[in-house]
């Protein structure tokens, strides 16, 4: 599907339906307290989820349950490899877990008229976040794609021991959806 904005065919468990749409700079605040919810995820800066509201639109999804954030995805095309697209965070919320909205933010994100020629996501995770593993295998499955990771970034040479490995976890070539040819 092309365009901005998907509905949730069906209600989730609360019995209101999801709508999955491009972020506006009005869910920065939202986005924000979003992410707080939502550990391990790091936070960021309000300035710079407005940028991601904003700057980054096109490449980042927000999903609304009536006037609450209940999802976000934010990410960017890689600068010097402009048909990756690199996802920063999923944010789901806990009222929204476990009926799939970050594989249907994702896949909403890859069918957009925006990245029709991405061919590969790349991402990073810490070897101990197993929601996020499960939900980019899903994705690979769902696109017919190769998964392959690696260490990215090393727990004391790039944070000092402040924080865990950082995985990158690259999929793609996408073979159904987004980029296939």
């Amino acid at each position: 599907m092309t365009g901005n904005i998907v509905t949730q065919k069906t209600p989730n468990a609360a019995g209101a339906a999801i709508t999955v749409r491009a972020p506006q700079a009005e869910d920065g605040p939202a986005l924000y307290e979003l992410v707080a919810a939502c550990a391990p995820l790091d936070p960021n800066s309000r300035y710079c989820n407005l940028l991601h509201c904003t700057h980054f639109g096109a490449s980042s999804v927000a999903a609304v349950r009536g006037d609450e954030l209940v999802g976000f995805v934010s990410g960017y095309r890689i600068p010097d490899t402009p048909r990756t697209l690199f996802i920063w965070q999923v944010a789901v919320a806990p009222t929204a877990r476990r009926i799939g909205l970050g594989l249907r933010m994702l896949n909403a994100l890859l069918e957009r008229d925006s990245c029709h020629d991405v061919h590969s996501l790349h991402t990073t995770i810490t070897p101990d976040n197993h929601a996020s593993r499960a939900l980019f295998t899903a994705l690979a499955r769902a696109r017919g794609a190769d998964l392959t990771e690696s260490v990215w970034f090393e727990s004391e040479r790039h944070f000092r021991g402040a924080h865990a490995d950082e995985l990158l976890l690259r999929i793609g070539p996408f073979r159904t959806g987004a980029g296939a040819s």
